[in-house]
């Protein structure tokens, strides 16, 4: 993920050196230089005359009165900011408004991934997959009637790979192989030439293949990225029965909830293998199942006796039981073991054997063998953070009561959210000490910090009241445009405490400060969070569907900025005021406790 989102804080870093550099050293000598285009722009320029008047009343006017209010009523004010923050937090907590790890980018390519049992003929997988592709220009072919005249058809082209996929269901597991795998790859027109998502063809297309009971599993992608399964849990135990039994009990859990699709888990019944045990025999007589399990194979096999050349090849010659006699079942139990003292038993003294269905492939984790319960969540008609967490609270522990000694954990997109977010609070909170640094050095005060930096949680509010007006979930790329946000709302606090300490510094009261600082910086606030917002606009207008997934960012840093400009003009000044009332009191404590000794040497009998 920090790989992923890197270069955004590489290009906001340069650009900020930049354009310091450019205020401490080019902007003074553009000024300098421009004293004689003053009496030109007075002269001409009449629109801005008149702009400058207008915001001049505004300031003097109904912000001047509505600042005199708060700040006489302070603590009601501070009390009801603090109150939409708590509103703000209640509309998380409610639901109104929900969190999405990472949000999807959606791609051009649609793909799905067949698992056909173990030993199926590549003919019946090679039935399904054209099944499967016929599904798809079928359903793309009637989205297509749907369209307007003239349209691009919606379907470029179609390529399947038989005998080899990806991890199961597209998630992060390793290539396999095999004549029952195949994976079919559809093709779509540019998202800016259609008026259907990726994901509402992906479903036309599952609609259409509809189930194939013969499958081990079907399951479809239609994002070009994704961070993990958005559920994704993996169950170990030693039994493998109660292993196979716990992960069809989560499965048909997951099948309650709605908008959850392609459960499946990673088990996949293998072919019939023989299986050999070790009596207890055996092991008096020095045999370990190693030798039993070569001497069988040898046997049935052949052991390698010579090798020798013939022209360019090289020839292995093999010892083995003649055919009559490696035809079945009795044949292994007819055969004599050889023991280390070089005397032969027969194999049903020392050994059993059994036919049994065997592993296609064995997972592990954590030194562990595992079975992963994976499936896909419908973010509009359910939201995958709220399920994995009812997982983790109510199922999983129902499913561990049940199924004694069994162990279970949330991987894929669980693991990494809480993995980032770790990461990504604990940078914030060096972020916020490193401003609270900066500011308190050059205010020389440790209480000031706190004033400037109260803005930040409203930035916050002004970040999750934008993604709800404009239908967008939270999402980790929000929480990164949240920590930039903390960095840039602070700069409005700053300049108008700035001015008020120098103002403050010539003998002003505290109220006369705050007043004629607020209305000295309202103009540099509002034109300073106007041009963020406009900077932010383009990527909010964005209608690409693969630069969507950038959106939420902007949102956050665009409206946190508006809001907390908001805040800042009404809530710091208030701040300041009930910092001065601080001080006040603490100087009265102070003088009593100063004047206490005094008036005790005056009158000892008093004690």
């Amino acid at each position: 993920m920090g790989r992923i989102m890197s270069n955004i804080p590489y290009v906001v870093i340069l650009v900020l050196l930049g354009s310091l550099l450019e205020c401490l050293v080019i902007l003074p000598a553009h000024l300098a230089r421009s004293k004689s285009a003053v009496a030109m722009y007075q002269g001409k320029v009449h629109k801005g005359r008149f702009m400058d008047r207008l915001l001049k009343a505004f300031v003097r006017g109904p912000y001047a009165k509505f600042l005199r209010f708060s700040t006489q009523y302070r603590y009601i004010t501070v009390a009801f900011s603090v109150g939409i923050v708590l509103i703000v937090l209640g509309f998380y907590q409610g639901g109104w408004i929900r969190f999405t790890f990472f949000p999807r980018m959606e791609g051009n390519t649609m793909t799905a991934t067949v698992t056909m049992p173990a030993g199926v003929p590549v003919d019946r997988t090679l039935e399904v997959v054209t099944h499967l592709e016929n599904a798809a220009v079928k359903a793309m072919g009637d989205q297509d009637k749907k369209r307007p005249e003239g349209s691009l058809p919606l379907l470029k082209a179609i390529q399947a790979n038989i005998g080899s996929a990806g991890g199961r269901g597209g998630g992060s597991g390793s290539a396999q192989r095999g004549g029952h795998l195949a994976q079919i790859y559809v093709r779509l027109i540019d998202g800016e030439e259609r008026n259907m998502s990726t994901f509402e063809l992906g479903n036309k297309w599952r609609e259409e293949a509809g189930p194939i009971p013969e499958a081990e599993s079907i399951s479809y992608r239609m994002f070009h990225f994704r961070s993990g399964n958005p559920i994704e849990v993996h169950l170990s135990h030693n039994d493998r029965d109660q292993l196979l039994a716990a992960a069809d009990d989560l499965k048909a859990k997951l099948g309650e909830y709605p908008g959850v699709f392609d459960i499946e888990d990673s088990f996949l019944a293998g072919k019939k293998e023989m299986q050999l045990k070790l009596k207890p025999a055996a092991r008096s007589l020095g045999l370990t199942l190693n030798d039993l399990a070569q001497q069988v194979r040898h046997a049935f096999y052949g052991a390698e006796a010579l090798r020798f050349q013939r022209g360019q090849d090289e020839v292995k010659v093999l010892v083995r039981y003649p055919d009559s006699e490696r035809k079945s079942l009795g044949d292994v139990e007819k055969m004599r073991i050889r023991t280390p003292d070089g005397s032969a038993v027969p194999f049903s003294r020392v050994a059993e054997v059994n036919m049994d269905q065997g592993y296609a492939s064995i997972q592990r984790a954590q030194r562990l063998r595992v079975i992963m319960v994976s499936a896909d969540v419908d973010e509009d008609a359910a939201n995958a953070n709220e399920i994995r967490l009812d997982l983790e609270e109510k199922v999983l522990p129902q499913i561990k009561a049940v199924f004694h000694d069994i162990r279970y954990s949330v991987e894929g997109e669980g693991k990494e959210q809480k993995e980032s977010l770790a990461d990504v609070f604990k940078g914030f909170g060096i972020a916020l000490f490193c401003i609270y640094a900066l500011l308190a050095i050059p205010f020389k005060s440790f209480s000031q910090p706190i004033i400037v930096m109260a803005a930040i949680p409203f930035g916050f509010v002004g970040a999750v009241l934008g993604h709800m007006i404009l239908g967008y979930n939270l999402s980790l790329v929000s929480i990164f445009g949240m920590v930039g946000l903390s960095g840039v709302v602070v700069n409005d606090s700053l300049v108008l405490i700035h001015a008020t300490n120098r103002i403050r510094e010539k003998g002003a009261t505290a109220y006369e400060a705050i007043s004629q600082g607020a209305a000295l910086r309202f103009r540099a606030i509002i034109l300073t969070s106007l041009t963020t917002f406009g900077g932010l606009t383009p990527i909010l207008l964005e209608s690409s569907r693969q630069a969507r997934h950038l959106t939420p960012m902007a949102v956050s840093l665009g409206f946190g900025v508006l809001f907390a400009t908001g805040i800042t003009l009404i809530l710091v000044p208030c701040g300041y005021m009930i910092l001065e009332d601080i001080h006040r009191v603490i100087d009265k404590l102070m003088s009593r406790h100063l004047e206490a000794p005094h008036q005790t040497d005056h009158h000892p009998e008093s004690s």
